[in-house]
């Protein structure tokens, strides 16, 4: 069986352009591995890179020219850059969050990764959680350690949370400072780990996929194997797995967070999520159903876009 090869467009924003080089090699396999992972998930798609300045205008401005984008209309974007909340400025957030609110209301699904420096998002002190994840009108995407079996097949999951040499890694989630918690989670098993956390702010993230710098996705990147992993893995996968879906179902499944949580029971009784009920991210603690290391947990593919066509 010939595996599809997808399309790939190259899509310049701002007049930056797709030009590897030696000093962004960090880059240079971020981006590569993001291309690499969804295309292993959704083999033919087209996928189209957007390229803009590494600024937090040029990220705006590539957002916003990839969700406005008539001719190649995209109905998924993977977002793999963030940083904490506190990094934005309030105009900033609130500019990049009105772009997100109108890729929601045109259909599109963005898929966003939850960072990975645990619940303090890499700040000295507090919780935090990471931006645009944070936004309530993104698919926030944690992460996980999967471990499998001699045939391939899954063993064990729990919560990303290692060290790698002097490097400790962990999938970011908790509750956002800046966000109220929407009102899709408000009747949810989010409101009351939210409670129980003393928090009031939307919960992040909202589902997770295997992170783990051990456990990761196989990916070439100038021409030596790597693994691609971190959070932002995450959102390449879950984006891959939804143009699947919407394939399946001959339309574009959009802004989901709020089917996805009130449709919590339905996916629950299919076997559509595996539960992450082991491990932390530092502050927070894993447990059944929703929480905020790990969101509903990793998909079952088949049973996940199984139950979405029902409801």
């Amino acid at each position: 069986m010939i595996t599809p090869v997808p399309a790939m467009l190259a899509i310049s924003v701002d007049g930056a352009t797709n030009s590897p080089d030696g000093d962004s090699k960090e880059f240079d396999g971020e981006v590569v591995g993001d291309i690499e992972t969804i295309a292993g998930c959704a083999p033919g798609a087209t996928i189209a890179a957007y390229f803009s300045e590494n600024t937090d205008q040029g990220f705006l401005d590539g957002v916003k020219f990839a969700v406005h984008d008539k001719l190649n209309r995209p109905s998924i974007l993977s977002i793999s850059w963030g940083d904490p909340e506190p990094q934005f400025t309030p105009k900033t957030m609130e500019t990049f969050n009105k772009v997100l609110q109108e890729a929601a209301l045109l259909g599109i699904t963005v898929c966003c990764a939850s960072g990975d420096q645990g619940s303090s998002a890499g700040l000295p002190k507090g919780q935090h959680v990471c931006f645009p994840a944070s936004s309530p009108y993104a698919l926030a995407c944690g992460g996980t350690t999967l471990t499998i079996t001699k045939k391939n097949t899954r063993k064990k999951e729990v919560v990303w949370h290692s060290k790698v040499g002097a490097r400790v890694g962990a999938t970011g989630g908790g509750f956002s400072n800046i966000f109220p918690i929407p009102v899709w989670q408000k009747s949810t098993s989010v409101a009351k780990q939210a409670k129980k956390y003393k928090k009031t702010g939307r919960g992040v993230p909202d589902v997770a996929s295997d992170a783990d710098p051990e456990t990761g996705f196989l990916v070439l990147v100038n021409g030596k194997y790597g693994v691609g992993a971190g959070t932002s893995a995450s959102p390449p996968v879950w984006a891959g797995l939804i143009a699947r879906i919407n394939e399946k179902l001959g339309r574009a499944l959009g802004f989901i967070n709020p089917m996805l949580y009130q449709s919590a029971a339905a996916f629950e009784k299919a076997g559509a999520f595996h539960a992450i009920t082991r491990g932390n991210n530092g502050f927070y603690h894993a447990g059944p159903g929703w929480n905020p290391c790990t969101g509903y947990g990793t998909p079952n593919g088949t049973k996940f876009a199984d139950t979405i066509a029902k409801c």
